[in-house]
């Protein structure tokens, strides 16, 4: 035990990626005792049979007295709230971070109901599947993937310094920027992708001519992997747009006037601009394989139906 980081975690939500962090942290043995909360019975249960955690409380409060890493994994919106609720609660000295898709906005919802002595930093293992709850988590979630952190100027660097080998011995590589930059560069690579995607299927499925039957039958065609990404938590992506608006609504402008580009270029006949812009966006697909962050096995980069990575 002498490599233990932390000798109590506290994971607020153990859905897809509270789960992965449990299994994560065992299998690097950087952490004693792990514990939850979720205010659904049937995942506490679980969560407990699975060993995620030594026990599962239905409130956050309960369950981060004494932690010394608080780690909220519930869906963004609701960390103004449970922030407030376990303010009275933490531990002076321990660290609260997150897990959440957008950092401005969960910046803007906790850092005030931080209490003195305690370190907040804000984080987002840029990581998952489009799978859920307590039995989807896998250690190796976090191999090989990016974590930001986005800690406020003020934040202690110990502390900083400390999640981010937390993260590192969990698998990932870790990077530190502002809230604002990691929405904007979040906002193209996976807010907007995701958008299009759910966007996508509803306008397959609402086209009166092509019956459902016909879009599941052939969607190998492209449509099976977008809705791959159209699979994820409905409430979790309900709550990044509403709370990475802007950055959303700025790059969905740029790629409507991309869109347009590509529309002319359509009706024009222009061959040129179409092979050239495919050109570009080939080889920015082959440099996230050449990056580690996909493979380019066949079948569109997809791995065997019976692998859990995304």
């Amino acid at each position: 035990m002498n490599d233990v980081m932390f000798k109590r975690v506290a994971l607020i939500g153990i859905g897809l990626i509270g789960s992965s962090i449990s299994h994560a942290a065992r299998r690097a043995g950087i952490v004693g005792e792990i514990v939850g909360s979720s205010s659904t019975p049937a995942t506490r249960a679980k969560a407990e049979e699975l060993g995620l955690v030594t026990r599962a409380y239905e409130t956050a409060a309960e369950a981060v007295k004494d932690a010394d890493l608080v780690i909220l994994c519930t869906p963004i919106g609701v960390y103004g709230k449970i922030a407030r609720e376990i303010r009275p609660h933490l531990k002076p000295g321990a660290i609260l971070s997150d897990v959440g898709s957008v950092k401005a906005s969960v910046v803007r919802d906790i850092a005030p109901h931080v209490p003195d002595g305690v370190h907040f930093v804000a984080g987002h293992p840029i990581a998952g599947t489009e799978q859920s709850g307590p039995e989807a988590g896998f250690a190796e979630l976090f191999d090989g993937r990016w974590c930001i952190l986005t800690p406020e100027p003020d934040t202690d660097r110990m502390a900083i310094a400390q999640l981010e080998s937390f993260w590192r011995k969990l698998g990932s590589e870790v990077e530190i920027m502002s809230p604002e930059h990691h929405d904007l560069v979040l906002g193209i690579t996976s807010h907007v992708p995701h958008l299009i995607a759910f966007n996508i299927v509803n306008t397959a499925a609402h086209l009166e001519r092509v019956t459902d039957s016909e879009v599941i039958k052939f969607s190998a065609g492209g449509f099976r992997d977008f809705t791959r990404i159209a699979a994820s938590d409905p409430v979790m992506w309900r709550d990044v747009f509403l709370n990475n608006k802007d950055a959303v609504l700025e790059m969905l402008g740029r790629f409507s006037e991309d869109l347009v580009v590509l529309q002319r270029a359509i009706r024009f006949g222009d061959g040129e601009t179409l092979e050239r812009l495919f050109t570009e966006a080939r080889a920015i697909r082959r440099g996230v394989i050449q990056a580690g962050q996909d493979t380019g096995a066949p079948d569109f980069g997809r791995r065997p139906q019976s692998s859990k990575d995304s």
